[in-house]
Order: structure tokens, then sequence, then C-alpha cells
């Protein structure tokens, strides 16, 4: 071998292992202690809620039951002038379909508002109190 023929005084390299063995022992450590967080969050005792077929079919809400009013007061439905005997019997027969379907009024905003609340007024006393006035967040 060439080492033989080496003198005493040369430096050789020498390889220490300790510092990556600490490297390599932390490592574990840290993945250790994880995997017993993980586990420990597994091991509780916690009952989930069972989704049946019954509930899904109550999921599905009916589409709402949509009144327009014009700038000129008009009452529309389905972009139809139509007249508060109209409006009425169309809401009693929605309600008939759906009792707990939704109203929705969708008035122009150059109303007042003492004409909406006239018109929601005569809404709320045909439908209750699923009747809901919709309105626009923008500008």
């Amino acid at each position: 071998m060439r080492f033989k023929n080496r003198p005493r005084g040369s430096d050789l390299p020498e390889v220490n292992l300790v510092p990556m063995m600490d490297v390599l022992m932390t490592v574990l450590t840290f993945f250790i202690i994880i995997s017993m967080t993980l586990r420990g969050q597994q091991l509780a005792n916690v009952r989930l809620p069972e989704a049946s077929n019954e509930s899904d079919s109550a999921m599905v809400e009916a589409e709402p039951f949509i009144v327009g009013l014009s700038d000129q007061g008009d009452i529309l439905l389905d972009n139809q002038v139509v007249s508060l005997e109209q409006l009425t019997r169309q809401m009693q027969s929605f309600l008939s379909e759906n009792p707990e379907g939704r109203i929705l009024l969708k008035a122009d905003r150059s109303l007042n508002y003492s004409e909406v609340n006239a018109l929601l007024q005569t809404m709320r006393d045909i439908g209750g109190n699923q009747v809901s006035l919709a309105f626009d967040r923008g500008s």
C-alpha cells in the first residue's frame, strides 16, 4: 500500500463523523416528534356525522320567486308588467308548491323607499315572513 511509504509528518485528511451523526440524530428526533403529534390527533375519540341520501333532496333549494318594481312603479314578473291581483295569485301558487320558498323584491334604485315599502308590505301580507328585499352592493 502507498500509505506505508509516506513519511510520518504528512497530513492525511481525517473524516470526522461526529458532526454528521449530530445532524442525523436531530433530524430523526424531529421526525419522531412530528409523527407522534400527528398520530395523537388521529387517535382522538371523535364521532363524525354521517350523510344520508334522504337529506340530499332537502339540501337543494328551489329558485326564489323574483318580483321586480320598475322606476315607473310597475310590478314585473318575468319582465312583464302584471297587476297586483296577478301578483297575488302567482305568489300564492308559488308558496303552495314551495312552502319554504323565498320571494325576492328587486326594485329600481331611483324609487323612494316609501314606494318600495308599500309593495313589500303587500307582499308580506300575501307571503308572510318569506319576502326579502334584494339590493345591489355595487357603486
